[in-house]
């Protein structure tokens, strides 16, 4: 088992920037490739970002490209979610996700997740 719990979510002007935070236990941290998703009222859970076992692979939706980035520290057993430039359609649940498969690309490929951060952007 895998525990996951994320933090760092709030309330945000547009433009402004969040680190969100995800601490995982239960299970050796580096073998496990990271997940963001989110889900927005009304809409569908959508991937966000992924990074690999080691961190040096990642890959993410386009939408967020070169807005958002993704990292990881082994040694604190936490996945990270920078947030730069954000705007108010970015305002969503962010969920922690973790996979024992080496490339997840769905949110099927992810055995764990957390209970999700609210992240806010006001206009």
């Amino acid at each position: 088992q895998v525990q996951l719990v994320e933090s760092g979510g709030g309330l945000v002007q547009a433009g402004g920037s969040l680190r969100l935070s995800c601490a995982a236990s239960g299970r050796t941290f580096d073998s496990l490739a990271l997940g963001w998703f989110r889900q927005a009222p009304g809409k569908e859970r959508e991937f966000v970002a992924a990074i690999g076992w080691s961190g040096t692979n990642t890959w993410y939706v386009d939408s967020v490209k070169g807005q958002f980035t993704i990292s990881r520290d082994n040694a604190k057993n936490t996945v990270y979610l920078r947030m730069n430039s954000l705007k108010p359609e970015d305002t969503a649940v962010y969920y922690c996700a973790a996979a024992l498969v080496a490339k997840p690309r769905v949110a099927g490929d992810y055995d764990y997740w957390g209970q999700g951060t609210q992240v806010t952007v006001s206009s």
